[in-house]
């Protein structure tokens, strides 16, 4: 085995894994497939000297091989961004002995744009929390489906009857002016919501029990209106705080941060940034909500700003932004005291 330092860069398949392997000076040594195994990988390297770092593309099992990597083979592995790799190739051909070409040499000079690579505990839990979103995002459609089907059949409630109340699914049920066909939707539809309605709490339970033991899940709980549902996906979607320089790169994160639109003399805002996970910043601002009922300085806050004219969507951004900043000081530290919990929390 020579003991020359080389970098090693992988393109992942289900079956198949691309390796290349470069000295110090960029020079190609090898590049060729390999079985999608550890140690199919680790040998294969080995042969052409002492891997120093490899870089593998974030997608969908990537991660679970640079983790066999580190942990059986000792390597030093990176995740790169997919989408800031694709745009630093500037080529329009993709072959895979390219994509591990590029992401060995932009391990070599420095310029990887890393990824996170999150331990098998938050993975899961990311798995897990992620399933439970989609099943209320299948839920919010059935009610969209039903809601259209009253209105495609001109079906209107009686006046002071609330929509999704126990009164008005009844009246759904019994007194709607529904055809035979548009009743046996109906019917379909609740039963669809009684379905994904046991399944939900059947994720949330699994959830309990999978952060009974979390220590940072149950000290995000005993932040202000933060619940259960919120803290889960905080955990699950940060991971841990200390990951993270300072709260401004954290809230950016999070895409709660402005987007500079400016130009010559001309300087504007744009909105928030984009880059950002969706449900991480629902939750967030659903979060930023509460905090402005229930909370006395975060009411203050969100007054001034509405004084000033903001909008109560630039508000609850603001708040949320603030909120993230201040709890990144409070959670990176295992010292750190919270308060007590106040008002309802999700």
């Amino acid at each position: 085995m020579c003991s020359l330092p080389v970098f090693v860069g992988l393109d992942y398949h289900d079956s198949s894994v691309r390796v290349c392997v470069l000295d110090s000076d960029g020079s190609e040594l090898a590049n060729a497939d390999r079985a999608n195994d550890w140690k199919a990988i680790a040998n294969f390297a080995d042969r052409f000297g002492r891997p120093v770092r490899a870089a593998i593309e974030s997608c969908c099992g990537a991660a679970d091989l640079a983790e066999e990597l580190v942990s059986c083979a000792g390597w030093s592995v990176d995740l790169a961004h997919p989408g800031y790799v694709q745009r630093m190739k500037q080529n329009p051909d993709k072959t895979d002995c390219q994509d591990a070409q590029l992401v060995a040499d932009l391990e070599r000079v420095g310029y990887l744009p890393r990824v996170w690579l999150a331990p098998q505990y938050i993975r899961e839990l990311r798995q897990v929390t992620r399933y439970r979103l989609q099943l209320t995002e299948q839920r919010r459609a059935t009610k969209l489906r039903l809601r259209a089907l009253l209105r495609e059949q001109r079906c209107r409630a009686p006046e002071g009857l609330n929509a999704w109340t126990k009164a008005w699914q009844q009246w759904v049920r019994d007194s709607a002016e529904l055809s035979e066909q548009g009743r046996w939707l109906a019917k379909e539809h609740f039963r669809e919501l009684a379905r994904l309605a046991m399944a939900i709490r059947k994720v949330e339970k699994r959830l309990q029990r999978l952060t009974a033991q979390d220590v940072e899940v149950q000290r995000l709980q005993q932040q202000p209106g933060i619940g259960p549902v919120t803290a889960w996906t905080i955990r699950a979607e940060i991971g841990h705080f200390d990951r993270f320089r300072t709260g401004k790169q954290l809230a950016r994160f999070c895409g709660l941060s402005p987007r500079n639109a400016s130009s010559g003399q001309r300087q504007a805002d744009a909105g928030l940034i984009r880059a950002a996970n969706p449900a991480l910043r629902t939750v967030l601002i659903e979060a930023a909500h509460r905090l402005v009922h229930y909370d006395s300085s975060w009411q203050k806050f969100a007054q001034r700003l509405r004084a000033r004219g903001k909008p109560g969507s630039v508000v609850a951004a603001a708040v949320a932004n603030r909120w993230i900043r201040r709890l990144y000081h409070e959670m990176k530290t295992p010292s750190g005291e919270l308060a007590i919990a106040v008002g309802p929390a999700r």
